[in-house]
C-alpha cells in the first residue's frame, strides 16, 4: 500500500463516520457529504492500486 492507497482509505474512513453522524442526527446534508467523501476516497485508494501493479 502505497500513501495514495492510504489517504484514500483514511477519506473513505472519514466519509463513512460523516455518512452515519448524518444518519443518526437526521443531518440529510451531513449524510450526503459523508457518501460523497466515501466514494472518493473509495476511487482514489482504488485507482491507486492499478498504478501500483
Amino acid at each position: 500500500m502505497n500513501k495514495d492507497q492510504a489517504k484514500g482509505r483514511i477519506e473513505e474512513a472519514k466519509g463513512k463516520t460523516k455518512e452515519v453522524a448524518g444518519r443518526a442526527v437526521g443531518n440529510a446534508n451531513l449524510e450526503r457529504k459523508g457518501q460523497t467523501q466515501k466514494s472518493g476516497g473509495k476511487a482514489q485508494a482504488t485507482d491507486n492500486t492499478r498504478k501500483a501493479k
